[in-house]
């Protein structure tokens, strides 16, 4: 008996180094089986039915815990979007059109400079500085711009205080496109003049990191007369606010357009959406630059392309809102999406 004790161990621990494998098998399957979460835009609807009204060559920001769409063609009350309730309420019209302006934010005011106002193709320039105050829901004019640094559809980012505008369009759709670089202080009103980006720019948005600020993709407007989405532009210009200098960085943007939103988002700057001779129907592209490589990434494409709008990260997502889903000016979009990374 005793020598049979040796054997029926060893059958036993054999037994046992077999069915461990199995059970191995089985975990593999249940965790291979598991939904996977979506990576991409999901639509974004109010709880109790509401809306943006639809706009474009708008601003799309935020200001404490509310979402506001403003201005774009046209004079359109303000969309709030309030976080808290996910509803939609309406603020109050701008005094006058505007749109194609890239918006700012400074001690909790949305600043309006260098927009263009009036209809298409030759707009003109604002003259003077609108401020929306969403604690009030009041608008203001604020500042007068200096006649000879006048024009619309610029990059615009706050800098420790201090407003800088980038580039632009001085007539509208047609021409006079600009390399200018200006910083305004909105608590003086004092405007001066920064050294020139080596190329021009309009329908872009800039961005500013670390004391840089970056111009990236769209066009030179009407530069092709008998094509009015041609002209746009790759190179990333990067302006060092410290040294008043400017230069290129040796990626391109690997999808060029105009009309497009921007935003830093960590190490990365996003640009999504936009508008070009390349489709009729507006870009739903979204293509992130990283700051440490200077490598481009292209990221989930947006569920609708458009342009003229912006880009707002709240709370770990990135939110976009309205537009307008084909080039040009139709269909306005009505719309909200986010992409939670």
């Amino acid at each position: 008996m005793k020598n049979f004790l040796p054997i029926i161990a060893l059958f036993f621990l054999l037994a046992s180094c077999k069915d461990a494998p199995q059970k191995s098998k089985e975990t593999d399957k249940v965790e291979a089986e598991k939904p996977q979460e979506n990576k991409g835009w999901q639509s974004v609807t109010s709880e109790d039915g509401t809306e943006p009204i639809a706009r474009h060559e708008a601003a799309f920001v935020q200001v404490g815990d509310k979402f506001y769409l403003l201005g774009g063609r046209d004079i359109r009350p303000v969309s709030i979007y309030h976080t808290q309730t996910k509803s939609w309420s309406q603020g109050l019209k701008p005094p006058i059109e505007l749109h194609h302006f890239q918006p700012v934010v400074f001690e909790d005011k949305i600043y309006i400079i260098s927009a263009l106002t009036g209809k298409w193709p030759a707009e003109t320039p604002t003259e003077h500085v609108y401020i929306y105050d969403p604690s009030k829901d009041e608008w203001t004019q604020g500042d007068e711009i200096p006649e000879d640094r006048r024009r619309g559809s610029t990059g615009n980012v706050l800098f420790e205080d201090q407003i800088y505008v980038t580039c632009g369009i001085k007539n509208g759709h047609i021409g006079d496109h600009k390399k200018w670089m200006d910083r305004y202080d909105p608590k003086t009103g004092k405007w001066e003049t920064l050294s020139d980006a080596p190329r021009a720019r309009d329908h872009f948005q800039a961005v500013v990191s670390d004391g840089k600020i970056y111009a990236l993709a769209g066009r030179n407007t009407g530069i092709e007369p008998e094509n009015p989405f041609g002209g746009t532009i790759g190179e990333v210009d990067v302006y060092d606010i410290e040294t008043d200098s400017w230069e290129t960085l040796p990626n391109p943007i690997p999808t060029e357009r105009a009309g497009n939103a921007a935003l830093l988002v960590e190490n990365e700057i996003w640009v999504a959406g936009g508008e070009s001779a390349s489709q009729e129907k507006a870009h739903e592209h979204v293509e992130a630059l990283n700051l440490v490589s200077n490598e481009w990434e292209a990221l989930p494409s947006l569920l609708e392309g458009r342009h003229g709008t912006g880009l707002i990260l709240n709370e770990g997502s990135v939110y976009v809102a309205s537009g307008c889903g084909n080039r040009g000016g139709s269909p306005e979009l009505a719309t909200m999406e986010k992409y939670t990374p």
